[in-house]
């Protein structure tokens, strides 16, 4: 159902992003990515690496980074998914927010709400005068 293919929208060095293999209908479970979490006290180690910008917020006292295809989906302010945290099942559970065409790139708000349009923390920062 999906496949890590390069990402026309990144200019990083690795431009991958999930891609819809199938025809994906609204509301339909794509993905069930397990969770590694870890006490937030710790997140001080991980941001000092790459993995900080990769971590999901995991409940009130955790952090987590997720398997699978979890950590690659592509951020959108108008994205086709949508994901909940499923504490029982200690995953993040990603679903078609709209029909996702086979081929298209599937895309996420990593603020965690679809219609969330606060500026992300790695664009905070950024000097607009300076691009």
């Amino acid at each position: 159902m999906l496949e890590i293919k390069t990402s026309s929208i990144s200019d990083g060095e690795f431009n991958r992003g999930v891609f819809a293999t199938v025809d994906i209908a609204k509301g339909q479970l794509i993905h069930e990515a397990p969770v590694l979490p870890y006490p937030n006290e710790e997140h001080v180690h991980i941001e000092k690496t790459l993995l900080a910008d990769y971590a999901f917020e995991y409940g009130s006292k955790h952090t987590a980074l997720l398997l699978g295809y979890g950590m690659l989906f592509n951020h959108s302010y108008e994205p086709n998914a949508r994901y909940e945290i499923n504490f029982p099942n200690n995953t993040f559970d990603f679903y078609a927010y709209k029909d996702i065409k086979a081929g298209e790139e599937v895309f996420i708000n990593y603020n965690g709400f679809v219609d969330d349009k606060e500026p992300l923390w790695f664009d905070k920062d950024k000097d607009p005068n300076n691009d």
